[in-house]
């Protein structure tokens, strides 16, 4: 996928439906790398766009195409609807006012619907005025190397400075709005959503994980949003010729690599908190802007 931020409904203008359709059939192996790469990156802070955008550059692949950038969209919100599945019911049902779930945490906030509602607002209607600007601006390797490095080391400030003692029923209002404030920052390429939302939650006292939870869940409606409306562009042209496996393997594959490395990530960060993702997005950020310049003077 060309980008995923997961930050608002994707607009594609009926020029850039022509050229993805003009596109080469996707070999399958990039679509199984592709789809893994996705689906490993989608929910860790290392920031997705950036790798589907810096693995094919490194390895001279072509776009992948509005087609499987469509499957991977689905894959994505696959992934967060079947691990959040009984958080999602739990917390639907609390907003109307059903006592529904076991999870004390979530009882602890029971409006945390509209929280959620709320903190989407910001980063949707951001998303919708300012995404392909934003995009066509910056969407190079100088600048997603940047981000890897400024995002790790704010993510490092956040784990030094904060004292992380708020759970998720603890959560008010202003925690709320400036935690989907910052999603609109990862609009630009090489932020990463979960790790400015995480980054912003540690900084307004959450615990890791109660930020990481939060930062997940906050995900399902900006994916969802953009996941129908890939579905609906892609009603109005259907798969290209030959795209049916490889549009199957990237949703498969995110989807089934996503639900793992939420799992796995949820568990990385209550024992050992954000410092291997620190030091990977410093590290990944420098070789990228390395191999930029090496590249522009080439």
């Amino acid at each position: 996928m060309a980008t995923i931020f997961v930050l608002g409904i994707q607009l594609f203008s009926i020029e850039s439906s022509k050229q993805a359709l003009t596109i080469l059939i996707m070999p399958l192996h990039q679509a199984i790398v592709l789809a893994i790469v996705q689906g490993f990156t989608e929910f860790l802070p290392i920031s997705s766009s950036a790798h589907l955008f810096l693995v094919p550059w490194l390895l001279g692949w072509p776009d992948q195409g509005l087609d499987f950038d469509i499957a991977l969209h689905i894959g994505t919100l696959v992934a967060v609807l079947v691990y959040f599945f009984k958080d999602w019911l739990q917390i639907a049902a609390q907003a109307v006012g059903i006592s529904y779930g076991k999870d004390e945490e979530l009882r602890q906030c029971p409006k945390l619907f509209w929280y959620l509602v709320l903190a989407s607002l910001p980063a949707g209607l951001i998303g919708l005025k300012f995404k392909d600007q934003i995009e066509t601006t910056l969407r190079s390797p100088f600048v997603m190397g940047t981000m890897l490095i400024l995002i790790g080391l704010l993510l490092w400030v956040a784990e030094r400075v904060t004292k992380r003692v708020k759970h998720i029923g603890e959560l008010t209002v202003a925690d709320t709005l400036l935690i989907g404030t910052s999603q609109a920052l990862a609009l630009v390429p090489g932020t990463s959503r979960s790790g400015i939302t995480i980054s912003t939650g540690l900084f307004r006292g959450l615990t890791h994980s109660a930020a990481a939870r939060f930062s997940f869940l906050l995900s399902t409606p900006i994916v969802a949003a953009s996941g129908l409306k890939s579905v609906y562009d892609l009603s109005k042209h259907g798969l290209s010729e030959g795209m049916l496996a490889p549009f199957l393997v990237g949703i498969a594959g995110s989807a089934l690599v996503g639900i793992a490395v939420i799992a796995f990530f949820l568990k990385v960060i209550r024992k050992h908190g954000l410092a291997p993702f620190i030091a990977y997005r410093i590290i990944f950020g420098i070789i990228v802007i390395a191999l930029a310049f090496v590249r522009s003077r080439g």
